[in-house]
């Protein structure tokens, strides 16, 4: 067994195909001066086929994982658009004499050589695009028309070094079973992609492979957990053909309990509001039984883009959410970039550690003008359902204070000009830095309610990068620290009467279950893929032993002791309820 790092959820078994990594070598042509007119015309025809190109992906992908994942291939063609990029190539055929293909790859590796040299996740990925634009371009300008054809005969695990959102579109989503890939990253584009086409995708093997996988190799890959077998033994593969069918017939299962109410079985409410990043995910969201939405990530928004978006825009966005949800409740989370989340056309500055940097509303409150777009947009959507709005990353009382006089501003811009808007909408914020979870009595007391933020609060917590791959294994949300830490947030909620809800990954987390419902958590907002997982269990769950389960783990001085408690309750549950 090898471990990676798990990008999208499931099991996938079978033969590997492997994409050979394209790299070209051509030798220096250079060209007369009488034929610089000709060189740019054939730059310009390839980069209008290149485009062509593009269009058409757009709109066969689109068919597969929707028109908000298709925006992938607009952030190419702004590639293809881009000044700096095409100025680069054109000096270089212009004042160097070089042929078209030449100045392409000269512009390709400089700019993919800087982005790489960069220490930050998300312009590493940008270097991928850049190459994967680059690389169609090339394959214009020299004719070269060869691809590697994956089977049509049978299904396969997708195997290469690295993957660009334009050969996972190429593919046909009926035959790719997984994807396995020696780079990439969690939050890649085609990690993305993968998710949306809910297909297995384990990547981070650099280094982990004693021998180079082979085409017709055998493979399992846990796309949860991370993990891949090469050639396993039969003992292996009959293990994981059992987990796969009994998950698939588990999760067929799970819709027939979408519409029963979130109750445990002593009575106890739980709203299950789901995570969404666009309004495409809304229908599964109803789908799926959520109380609401608890947490609109309002970012992906402005990515991938040339501009930011305008009032109007963002304001169709959240009244289509809002109406589609019907009264149930939806919180939108203003502008949290940063950190591993760029703006291309807002560039900030280099920062040693962006994570402890200018980010979310730190920024918001910086950029004013972006801001209070931003928020006259959601108060105009506000007339049309049940909206709230929630400040991220907040560390003190007198940002609360400053983005609340700004909502006042926006209300009286509003007022003015007669449009409608929810003058009571509710006013949250998000617990993720132990300075504003220590002051959460304090906090508690300016807003309508709080949601814990466990990925970054964690982090936080106990100072780990949880994407270094050298220290992932410290990221542990069960250390005991972090448990006393999420006592404390929720106990000041309910001393000033507010709700508080969590909304990082542990929230869906099935084993942390007992743990909200024994600190007596009322919402939980989590991915939509696992909401009925999480009903599922707590359905046959009693908040009365949850409650006594917590104080034993309060006492816990490890971790590996309050994981042991959680997983003899979790046996103890299957026992008596047959799960």
């Amino acid at each position: 067994m090898i471990r990676g790092i798990g990008a999208s959820s499931g099991i996938a078994m079978g033969q590997a195909f492997v994409i050979p990594t394209w790299e070209w070598d051509f030798p220096e042509k250079m060209i007369d001066v009488t034929d610089l007119a000709y060189e740019f015309e054939r730059l310009y025809d390839g980069i209008r086929s290149s485009k062509d190109e593009l269009e058409l992906i757009k709109q066969e992908i689109k068919e597969v994982v929707g028109q908000d994942q298709a925006y992938i291939f607009d952030a190419h063609l702004a590639i293809l658009e881009d000044p700096i990029f095409m100025n680069e190539i054109q000096g270089i055929i212009e004042l160097q004499y070089k042929a078209a293909e030449v100045a392409v790859k000269e512009v390709i590796d400089k700019f993919v050589g800087m982005f790489n040299m960069i220490d930050d996740e998300y312009m590493k990925e940008r270097a991928l695009d850049i190459k994967d634009v680059g690389n169609r371009l090339l394959k214009h300008l020299l004719g070269d028309t060869s691809s590697t054809v994956p089977p049509i005969d049978h299904p396969y695990i997708l195997v290469a070094k690295e993957l660009t959102p334009s050969q996972l579109a190429h593919l046909d989503p009926t035959k790719v079973l997984g994807l396995l890939t020696i780079l990439g990253g969690t939050h890649s584009h085609v990690s993305i992609m993968a998710r949306a086409m809910s297909v297995p995708y384990v990547l981070g093997l650099e280094g982990k492979l004693l021998r180079p996988i082979q085409n017709g190799d055998f493979l399992i890959i846990d796309g949860q957990e991370g993990t891949l077998y090469i050639n396993p033994d039969k003992i292996t593969i009959e293990r994981y053909q059992a987990r796969k069918k009994n998950w698939l017939e588990f999760k067929e299962s799970l819709q027939e309990i979408a519409d029963v109410a979130p109750v445990t079985v002593d009575n106890s409410y739980v709203n299950l509001h789901a995570n969404i990043n666009s309004v495409m995910e809304i229908d599964q969201v109803l789908r799926n039984g959520a109380s609401g939405v608890g947490l609109f990530r309002t970012e992906y928004l402005y990515m991938d883009r040339d501009s930011l978006p305008g009032e109007d825009e963002q304001f169709e966005v959240y009244r289509h959410a809002a109406k589609q949800l019907k009264g149930r409740p939806i919180v939108i989370r203003t502008l949290d970039i940063g950190g591993d989340k760029k703006l291309d056309y807002m560039p900030l500055a280099k920062e040693d550690n962006p994570f402890l940097g200018y980010r979310a509303i730190r920024i918001s409150l910086d950029r004013k003008d972006l801001f209070m777009t931003q928020l006259k947009a959601i108060l105009r959507a506000s007339h049309y359902g049940n909206v709230k709005i929630m400040y991220p990353m907040v560390t003190s009382l007198g940002e609360v204070r400053q983005a609340k006089a700004l909502l006042e501003k926006a209300k009286a811009e509003l007022s003015a000009q007669g449009v409608p808007y929810n003058a009571q909408i509710e006013v949250g914020l998000t617990i993720e830095v132990p300075a504003a979870a220590l002051i959460a009595d304090v906090l508690a007391s300016e807003v309508n309610f709080m949601s814990i933020g466990t990925n970054d609060l964690v982090q936080y917590v106990l100072a780990v990068d949880r994407m270094n791959e050298n220290i992932a294994h410290l990221y542990n949300p069960y250390h005991p620290a972090v448990i006393r830490l999420l006592k404390h947030v929720i106990d000041a909620g309910k001393s000033v009467g507010i709700p508080v809800g969590v909304c990082g990954e542990m929230a869906g987390d099935v084993r942390a279950l007992p743990i909200w419902l024994g600190l007596g958590i009322e919402e939980l907002s989590i991915s939509v893929q696992t909401i009925l997982q999480v009903k599922h269990r707590l359905l046959s769950s009693d908040a009365k032993k949850c409650k006594q389960l917590v104080n034993e783990i309060l006492v816990c001085k490890t971790s590996d002791e309050i994981i042991e408690l959680l997983a003899q309750t979790e046996q103890t549950e299957s026992i008596v309820g047959g799960t």
